[in-house]
């Protein structure tokens, strides 16, 4: 198919790539502008813009797409369907209106839960023991479409947001791929959302960061690797520094301890009390240096049993 592909991030590559396998004729692909990243604040690429350059697809970079040009101009590509896939932007009437197919956008959850930004994120931090993908008809609102294909994967207790982040991706554009066959074919069935049933899915802040051991030993786990490898959970030594975790397992489970965040054990680790179970870090960024194993930061570290980490 003649297919317009909006998106920006590593998620959104995922698809791309399938796509142009696959053999799609990819007219043109619009993403976020360049931004500046890292120490030096170098202009940086989005990852899709790279995967688009590197194939040689037209690429656009709208600051806003509520510009008659733009619409204009993405009508000039003449698209069959436009798919959409962590955009980043809510795309206006006239843009979803252009195609005669249809945008489809690919979410990462089982709709009607977790809608908005940060749907794999969310799942981790609240313990869902399953996540998925689903491939929606784009709508005015927010992820509010008619679903069309669903998958869905189990989160293991190992998992942290890059895991899924991946595993989704990969069988996201597999199902992307499975919708358009259908689509062209005229064998799906759009399904409406029951939005009683919907959640949302919150951008992710700094307060979203912060690790509060006053809870139980699951739920810091799930903070520390629904939040790795970034943005990354983070809490305090006694000295004030700033200690992002990187990663941690759970330690044990039923016992409560009257002060959250002591740290009971540095033996294979960083190990911390938590109102009910601990967590033992595994991995640490410091404030100033790299990531490192626990037990190195550990050992250059005054750090003692029965500190605080708040």
């Amino acid at each position: 198919m003649k297919i317009l592909f909006m998106g920006t991030p590593d998620f959104a590559v995922f698809t791309l790539r399938a796509l142009i396998d696959a053999g799609h004729e990819i007219c043109a692909v619009v993403t976020q502008p360049d931004k500046p990243r890292g120490r030096g604040y170098a202009m940086t690429p989005p990852p899709v813009k790279v995967c688009a350059a590197e194939a040689g697809i037209p690429v656009l970079q709208p600051a806003t797409l509520r510009d008659e040009h733009i619409a204009a101009e993405l009508a000039g590509y003449a698209p069959q369907v436009i798919v959409v896939v962590a955009y980043g932007k809510i795309l206006p009437k006239n843009i979803l209106d252009l195609p005669p197919y249809g945008c489809i956008n690919l979410h990462g959850s089982l709709l009607p839960e977790y809608r908005g930004a940060a749907p794999m994120q969310r799942a981790i931090l609240d313990g869902k023991p399953v996540t998925g993908v689903t491939t929606m008809y784009m709508a005015e609102g927010m992820d509010t479409g008619d679903m069309l294909l669903r998958r869905e994967i189990s989160i293991e207790e190992s998992d942290n947001f890059e895991d899924i982040h991946d595993k989704l991706g990969k069988i996201g554009a597999v199902l992307m791929l499975e919708t358009l066959e259908k689509l062209e074919a005229g064998t799906l069935t759009p399904v409406p959302q029951d939005d009683s049933l919907a959640t949302y899915a919150a951008k992710i802040t700094k307060d979203d960061c912060l690790v509060c051991f006053d809870t139980d030993a699951r739920t810091v786990h799930n903070r520390i690797r629904g939040l790795s490898p970034i943005p990354l959970a983070f809490t305090h030594t006694p000295d004030g520094k700033l200690l992002k975790l990187v990663s941690a397992r759970i330690a044990e489970e039923d016992q409560a301890h009257d002060t959250p965040g002591e740290i009971l054990s540095l033996e294979d680790g960083i190990t911390v009390a938590c109102r009910t179970g601990s967590v033992t870090v595994t991995g640490v960024l410091p404030e100033g240096k790299g990531r490192m194993n626990a037990c190195d930061y550990v050992r250059g570290r005054r750090l003692s049993v029965h500190d605080i980490l708040r």
